[in-house]
């Protein structure tokens, strides 16, 4: 569940950007973005098939590939996008799970999360949509 905080900035920043948009028409980014940004910064902890693995410590990174599964079939993409950017800290700590800055640079495109164009980063759009697009069921 989103925070209240993070629900009023996401409608704030979609209600400012929905005229940009438009205006720009900007072009999606495509999975296979997101997978070269995937193994530059995931596929370490996370394998290159997004399957996860033993970490160091003894923690492990999640299977990436069955993100709506364990949704009960749903990609949660506020979820996903927060736990990247690091709107979701507090399940999981910045020694476990890294910031990534970069991603969250470049230009905006909309992404519909929550029924809510939002403006994104290319980059982070670009991975979301490569995450999305490797998911597998039961």
């Amino acid at each position: 569940m989103q925070s209240p905080r993070m629900i009023r900035l996401l409608a704030a920043g979609a209600i400012a950007f929905l005229p940009f948009a438009c205006a720009v028409g900007s072009k999606m980014p495509t999975p296979h973005e997101g997978e070269a940004l995937f193994a530059a910064n995931c596929a370490a902890c996370h394998d290159y098939a997004g399957t996860g693995g033993a970490l160091v410590g003894g923690q492990a990174a999640p299977d990436l590939t069955r993100i709506a599964e364990r949704n009960g079939g749903v990609f949660p993409r506020a979820e996903v996008l927060s736990q990247i950017d690091g709107y979701g800290r507090g399940k999981v700590s910045e020694e476990v799970m890294p910031e990534f800055g970069t991603l969250l640079e470049g230009d905006l495109v909309p992404v519909e999360v929550d029924g809510v164009l939002t403006p994104t980063p290319r980059p982070l759009a670009a991975l979301l949509a490569y995450l999305e697009s490797i998911q597998v069921s039961g």
